[in-house]
């Protein structure tokens, strides 16, 4: 015989079951936590799965240094660079300071317009200084200089300048330090390691000014004390800053390529990637861009491919080969 449950008796009894459910979801979000706190290989294997999932392709952008390579002949303007990289297929421009004819506000804005326009991120400017002289005065004055890249790079909405530690200034000119290999003499009386005091000292001078404008220090693999990644390494770590990371240069390193890219690749936040069609103008060298890829892909560098050009050849020809070539290694996942 069935029994006749009230409206207050069937209310008791869900309230009595949601209770349950209650204490037993409880019970097990509990074990659950314990269970992955026990497991941490778990947790990381979750992690590293959710990696492999989000594979994103490197963007590829093009250094203006690739329209003109201290040739004068060929030297363009700077809105030309990014038009004509616009109409390659680009995704940014990185522009070289000095080949800016003007840095007044005026010419600033348009050409961030510009590159507003045509679809064109202005990623990075590339910057010349010198802090390896034992003159305070001409350090301070690089100093100074570089600050006002990083206020000009903040007037243009651009997130990293590259720097250089600069030279002994030995070498009779770029081309005779080419030929030694960028291997030059210390200047007379000095070490390098006074060198790498009067560098660290330096940049940490600037620090302040590029954590207020929210620019990076890119210290590039550009000869000088920065001729290797350990000395590069040297000065990054020495000064432990956010605000001072790497830029790997590709072509930049003339031995040892694959092991000096490992020893910058956790701590590179720029790559500009060297291409050598027509032969190079002062060497050339034959770069694995798929091992590169690798390297990259490692430690998860998801940060821009900029192309610099540095070869004989027509850039009307070799700048379009160089971002197919660019695209296809950082395109895919590799190894």
């Amino acid at each position: 015989m069935k029994q006749n449950i009230n409206r207050r008796e069937m209310i008791t009894r869900s309230a009595q079951v949601a209770g349950a459910a209650a204490i037993g979801g409880l019970a097990t979000n509990s074990l659950v936590a314990e269970s992955l706190a026990a497991s941490p290989t778990h947790v990381r294997t979750i992690q590293e799965q959710a990696k492999e999932k989000a594979f994103v392709p490197n963007r590829i952008a093009c250094s203006t240094y690739s329209f003109w390579r201290y040739q004068e002949a060929s030297k363009l303007p700077i809105p030309d660079c990014i038009s004509k990289c616009a109409d390659y297929g680009f995704d940014g421009v990185e522009l070289l300071r000095v080949q800016m004819e003007d840095v007044s506000d005026g010419f600033l804005q348009k050409v961030k317009r510009q590159s507003f326009l045509s679809g064109m991120d202005l990623v990075s400017i590339s910057t010349h200084q010198g802090f390896v002289t034992p003159d305070a005065a001409v350090r301070q004055k690089n100093i100074d200089d570089t600050v006002g890249f990083v206020e000009l790079a903040y007037k243009l909405g651009i997130p990293i300048i590259r720097i250089n530690t600069g030279r002994w200034g030995t070498s009779k000119d770029f081309d005779e330090l080419m030929k030694n290999k960028g291997i030059e003499p210390r200047l007379e009386g000095y070490t390098d390691e006074e060198g790498f005091k009067w560098v660290i000292d330096s940049i940490e001078k600037m620090i302040p000014a590029a954590e207020k404008c929210g620019v990076i220090l890119g210290l590039e693999n550009h000869w000088g004390l920065g001729r290797n990644a350990e000395g590069v390494m040297k000065i990054v770590k020495a000064i432990n800053s956010p605000w001072l990371r790497c830029i790997l240069d590709t072509g930049n390193f003339l031995e040892r390529r694959e092991e000096q890219y490992k020893m910058m690749a956790a701590d590179t936040v720029f790559v500009q990637a060297k291409t050598y069609y027509g032969g190079g103008k002062w060497y050339e060298l034959d770069i694995d861009y798929d091992n590169v890829a690798k390297i990259l892909q490692d430690v998860n560098y998801r940060g821009y491919i900029s192309l610099e050009f540095e070869g004989k050849e027509d850039y009307e020809i070799a700048i379009p080969k160089s971002l197919e070539l660019l695209r296809k290694s950082f395109g895919k996942k590799q190894g």
